[in-house]
């Protein structure tokens, strides 16, 4: 039997969680102070025993019965109740509110990339200019 067809295969649920937040094995190995190696053998372990559990649930930012009660049909449900209705225009789904506007966050790195691209540029002007005062020396 696939480890995706068995509904209480810890290391699968931890893998799909690792995997949704956009971590690597590697990262989790190394809040879990092991490698990767160690990573996917737990991955592919049916059982991970409780004390493991709870440094792994802790490294992924999430509860012990968040792993233990994963499914993919709650992500698919969880991420289709978004509505765009309360909290300001921010995105409200169940009780959890989302506390940005995603435009607000896109407006806010576009001007840290302006100010960033226009430090570069002085910074290239500035060279040329002292490049120039060292050839009129010459």
């Amino acid at each position: 039997m696939s480890t995706a067809t068995k509904p209480n295969h810890i290391g699968r649920k931890i893998s799909r969680i690792r995997e949704l937040k956009d971590m690597k094995q590697e990262a989790l190995a190394q809040a879990l102070g092991t490698n990767q190696q160690a990573v996917s053998i737990m991955e592919n372990s049916e059982t991970i025993d409780e004390e493991k559990l709870v440094e792994v649930a802790k490294a992924l930012g999430v509860t012990v019965e968040a792993i233990k009660n994963f499914s993919e049909e709650g992500v698919f449900n969880y991420f289709n109740t978004f509505n765009d209705t309360t909290n300001s225009g921010a995105f409200n789904f169940g009780t959890n509110h989302c506390t940005f506007h995603p435009l607000d966050k896109l407006v806010e790195v576009y001007d840290e990339n302006k100010k960033l691209y226009e430090r570069l540029v002085q910074a290239e002007k500035d060279k040329n200019e002292y490049l120039e005062k060292l050839l009129k020396e010459k």
